[in-house]
């Protein structure tokens, strides 16, 4: 055969092999969806920079400060704007929270919840709201962190988007997964963390259709904010060493108290969080009670307030005896727990890895005092620390690991911090089962971390699978006296299950909501099952391409 036939035939086999893939990519939507990711990327790394700013311009009025260095600042201030700050930003977000009919302020949650029941998408107009409630709560002092509402944010904006070109179900989950990666990128200048975080706690599987539009937005995320801010880490550590492999049981050890320290933190926010709901006081004035008793606090110890960042990074410096550290650690888990039991908007993840620090820090000086010639650096124990306690509240370890190596620029203690991470979250797995994020989801009746059976059962409705009757056919009527079981179209699908199998019928009336004597379509049992396991498989194929 001529080197030209030969080369022709190769050419032929080759566009055999290709052109089905090209057409299979192309058909499937890809690169409509990459488009939309680099969009989103770019509009949630501006609404972060926006919302960064917009809490230093809250701060400004009372701090003369609009930088992270809130606590060198509330020291250089009377007393009383220390006290004030915090109440009258607790008035403001009560009147917002009241205006916009709004119980809290959006958190991760949400974004998983949303996540969870993809065809009710996230209000772009709650969550502007939101995002402006928690840069008040935040700038005023409030004690609690940026991420959740930078994520929500993010996540509402990314749901906006893919709702309006009304994309399939994956799709619309894979460009929610987009924005929040964007928004933790554009954050804390972490992009590799917001790829993982988004794929372990958005999405909660590593599809590989899924990574590249994650990619894309963590990616213009991370370049539009280090253009504004610059591309230096978060903290700004000192040199550390691991001394000895003899102190891997003292790493153990710190994940096991980190995991203590996690487990009260999370303690401590539904504690507070179950006795404000028997609180009677109006919705107005509960921010305004919170903020009193901040106040109160930051009096003595201005340490508490707001993100924490500056103290964080005072910590890793060893600048604090341990007798604050160990005060801090409490008074930071209280304040915290005041703040999102008030309703103040803001998240967990900077006050868990202010509390990570602390406990780091404090576990380093004691084991510094008992083997003086083995310990290494408080700064590494500190580091660690923040991985631990972090990566146990929020159930994320892998991204939480990788989010602490990009916050600190700390690559080298890679072992160590993997190790203690783990451990800490074991042991948070075996006393609260799960974390933070999901209790607050059993809060609202969504099982989401038992598995994607679980959540399907109770998110899908009676009227997926229904079968309607004919509207210009004789209606049909049911006798609630006849002891015969119905349903209604908002009924789950676990309810429908249920129904099927107590009461031996395989086919049931579903009555109007409104007059439930009125039938208005039939559900089967055959039916409901097909649905369940379509739903099933198509989970399965979205978690597996």
């Amino acid at each position: 055969m001529r080197p030209v036939e030969r080369l022709r035939t190769w050419t032929e086999i080759l566009v055999k092999w290709v052109r089905p893939n090209v057409r299979t990519f192309r058909d499937s939507g890809a690169p409509r969806l990459w488009l939309l990711s680099l969009i989103i990327g770019a509009m949630v790394a501006v609404a972060a920079i926006v919302f960064r700013e917009a809490i230093g311009l809250v701060q400004y009025w009372w701090l003369r400060n609009n930088t992270e260095q809130t606590l060198t600042a509330a020291q250089n201030v009377s007393w009383y704007w220390i006290l004030a700050a915090p109440i009258v930003g607790g008035f403001i977000v009560g009147l917002m929270l009241e205006r916009v009919a709004m119980r809290r302020a959006g958190n991760v949650a949400d974004v998983i919840e949303a996540r969870a029941l993809t065809g009710r998408p996230l209000g772009l107009r709650d969550g502007l709201w939101s995002a402006a409630i928690s840069a008040v709560s935040l700038g005023s002092g409030a004690s609690a962190g940026r991420e959740g509402p930078v994520i929500h944010l993010g996540a509402t904006l990314a749901s906006v988007i893919a709702h309006r070109r009304k994309r399939p179900e994956w799709c619309s989950r894979t460009l929610l997964a987009s924005g929040v990666a964007a928004a933790i990128s554009a954050s804390f200048n972490a992009p590799i963390a917001g790829v993982l975080f988004a794929h372990e706690v958005i999405l909660q599987h590593y599809a590989m259709r899924s990574f590249v539009p994650i990619v894309i937005a963590s990616a213009v995320g991370s370049v539009i904010s280090r253009i504004w801010f610059g591309d230096a880490a978060a903290f700004i550590i000192p040199d550390y060493q691991i001394t000895s492999y003899w102190e891997f049981p003292a790493f153990a050890l710190l994940g096991v108290v980190a995991a203590a320290v996690a487990i009260l933190f999370q303690f401590a926010l539904f504690s507070a969080d179950y006795a404000a709901r028997s609180v009677t006081i109006p919705l107005r004035w509960r921010p305004v009670l919170g903020g009193a008793m901040i106040g109160a606090l930051g009096v003595f110890y201005p340490h508490i307030l707001g993100v924490g960042y500056e103290v964080t990074d005072k910590v890793l410096w060893n600048q604090f005896p341990l007798s604050l550290l160990l005060t801090l650690i409490v008074l930071k888990t209280v304040a915290t727990a005041i703040t999102l039991a008030a309703r103040f908007g803001g998240g967990i993840f900077s006050p868990s890895i202010y509390l990570g620090a602390l406990t780091g820090g404090a576990f380093g000086l004691m084991a510094g005092s008992v083997f003086p010639d083995m310990a290494s650096s408080e700064a590494l124990y500190a580091i660690l620390g923040m991985g631990a306690v972090a990566g146990a509240v929020l159930g994320a370890p892998i991204s939480t690991t990788v989010i602490v190596f990009e916050l600190t620029g700390g690559y080298a203690l890679s072992i160590a911090l993997l190790l203690t991470v783990a451990i800490a979250h074991g042991v948070n797995q075996a006393v609260h089962g799960h974390s933070y994020f999901h209790w607050q989801l059993e809060m609202r009746g969504l099982f989401d971390h038992q598995g994607p059976h679980r959540q399907l059962m109770r998110t899908k409705k009676v009227m997926d699978f229904m079968d309607f009757v004919p509207r210009d056919g004789d209606p049909q009527w049911h006798d609630p006296e006849s002891g015969y079981p119905t349903l209604k179209p908002g009924d789950s699908l676990e309810t429908a299950l249920r129904a099927f199998d107590a009461s031996g019928h395989s086919r049931l009336a579903v009555v109007d909501p409104r007059e439930d004597t009125r039938i208005i379509a039939w559900a089967t049992q055959v039916r409901a099952l097909s649905y369940f396991n379509k739903a099933l498989i198509q989970a399965s194929v979205e978690e597996h391409r």
